[in-house]
């Protein structure tokens, strides 16, 4: 039997590397392996913290971001599914495609997910989620890995992977007819004996000793990474809201909770060298999806303050031209006004739900929109995300007469209801 090595693997190598070539070749040659467990979906991120030593957590927080922010996370997690090979199998998926050796992934897994990966990635480099983003978040995502092989390559480099290949040289070939067996010359034998009775096998070689057990790990001392992290981003925190409540207008909700995730990022970066910190992705990724929200929706184009707005004018000078918050409750109820003056008003919420009553017989010229939320305006409705302004005019149950009511709604997100009453 002829034992070779599987190129997917070489001897370690030595800590410094040359330049930017040889820094590729050896993380091709030693890329990460797929572990078998403790891997999530495909043990991606997974592979990539066992094999530079770091907390797997900050790897998967750092796909999610890359998803989130340009949507180029999900293309490279699958690009990076596709060519790291397994423990224990010869070859990536991609390369026991084309029949390099063998992996555990199926043919039609691979199949499948290298389909996905195209839509991905054009989705992803489209510019359809963030303008640029997707070239962006590529470009941060290869240099952290960069930087992290050339820094730590060294470490827990894969083991070479071996194949059993069945030997056939000079010695599997024989001069003699088949069926025929050579026959070796007798020699004389004073006891009488068939000289080939003496050929005796060889002595079985004594087993290897079994390797000394490792010495027990030392007890990993608790860090306190995580505590300090999440007192300093709730310092920051706070003191980015106190300034905002001064007036402040660069404060706002969207940089104040970016402040917070760049010190939560911070935090979970050191962890994963120091140990701890794992806890902090449950902190911040809520903080990044409310993050995203905010920044996507035009929350910034309404004011007016927090909380509730209750309002029931009797006549029409009492009614306001705007009626605004920036998140909270709006009900205007307009049922007790008289019929003889025409009355126009506005209402403007950034995130919360709105809800006027108008007059049985009024005659109402309405336009009602949330971008994302419900619309139900005098029977005509509508619902989802960027669906456009829901307009009319609504004479009621009598016809035409009446009250002349123009109402206008325009809503960053929640629900819009407008009914008689």
């Amino acid at each position: 039997m002829l034992v070779t090595m599987n190129d997917t693997a070489e001897a370690p190598k030595p800590q410094g590397l040359g330049g930017f070539e040889e820094t590729v070749k050896d993380f091709w040659a030693s890329r990460p392996r797929r572990p078998a467990r403790g891997g999530k979906i495909g043990g991606v991120a997974a592979a990539i913290g066992n094999r530079y030593g770091i907390d797997p957590v900050v790897v998967r927080v750092a796909f999610v971001t890359a998803t989130v922010f340009g949507g180029v996370g999900l293309s490279l997690y699958v690009l990076c599914w596709l060519v790291f090979a397994a423990e224990g199998d010869e070859v990536s998926p991609v390369e026991a495609l084309f029949g390099r050796g063998r992996s555990s992934l199926s043919k039609p897994l691979t199949i499948a997910l290298g389909i996905l990966f195209f839509p991905l990635s054009s989705w992803a480099f489209a510019g359809g989620w963030f303008d640029g983003g997707g070239v962006i978040g590529a470009a941060m995502m290869v240099t952290a890995l960069y930087l992290l092989h050339r820094s730590r390559g060294h470490l827990n480099r894969p083991a070479p992977t071996v194949r059993a290949v069945t030997d056939v040289g000079p010695a599997a070939f024989s001069m003699s007819a088949p069926g025929t067996a050579e026959k070796s010359e007798s020699g004389w034998d004073p006891l009488g004996a068939d000289p080939m009775a003496w050929d005796l096998p060889d002595p079985q070689p004594a087993p290897a000793p079994p390797p000394p057990p490792s010495p027990p790990s030392a007890p990993r001392r608790k860090s306190k990474i995580g505590i300090a992290t999440l007192g300093v981003a709730l310092l920051v925190g706070g003191i980015g809201a106190a300034i905002a409540s001064d007036g402040h207008t660069w404060f706002s909700a969207q940089h104040v909770i970016g402040l917070v995730l760049g010190v939560l990022g911070v935090g979970m970066v050191a962890g994963a060298f120091a140990g701890g910190g794992r806890k902090l992705a449950i902190l911040a990724v809520p903080l990044s999806i409310i993050g995203v929200a905010l920044t996507t929706l035009p929350v910034n184009d309404y004011s007016g303050g927090l909380g509730d707005l209750r309002a029931t004018p009797l006549t029409a000078a009492e009614v306001q031209p705007t009626y605004e918050r920036t998140a909270g409750t709006v009900d205007l109820d307009l049922t007790q006004l008289p019929a003889d003056v025409p009355v126009a008003t506005e209402i403007h919420v950034g995130a919360g739900d709105t809800t006027v009553l108008v007059p049985e017989t009024a005659d109402v010229t309405y336009s009602c929109e949330s971008h994302a939320g419900d619309v139900q305006c005098l029977g005509r409705g509508t619902s989802g995300v960027g669906t456009g302004p829901t307009t009319g005019v609504d004479y009621g149950p009598d016809g035409v007469g009446g009250l002349q009511l123009t109402v206008k709604i325009d809503q960053g997100v929640g629900t819009v209801e407008v009914n008689r009453g």
